[in-house]
C-alpha cells in the first residue's frame, strides 16, 4: 500500500475498498511507472 501511496497520491482509504488481487495488480503499475524491476 505504501508504494501505491507515493506513486499514486492514494490514501489508505482510498485503497481499504480493493481486494488483494487488485492491490497487487495496481502495486505492479506503480514499480513500473516509477522505474522499479518488476521481478
Amino acid at each position: 500500500m505504501a508504494d501505491l501511496a507515493i506513486v499514486f497520491h492514494w490514501t489508505p482509504a482510498d485503497m481499504y475498498p480493493m481486494s488483494l488481487s487488485e492491490l497487487m495488480d495496481w502495486r505492479k503499475q506503480a514499480r513500473q511507472r516509477n522505474g522499479g524491476d518488476d521481478a
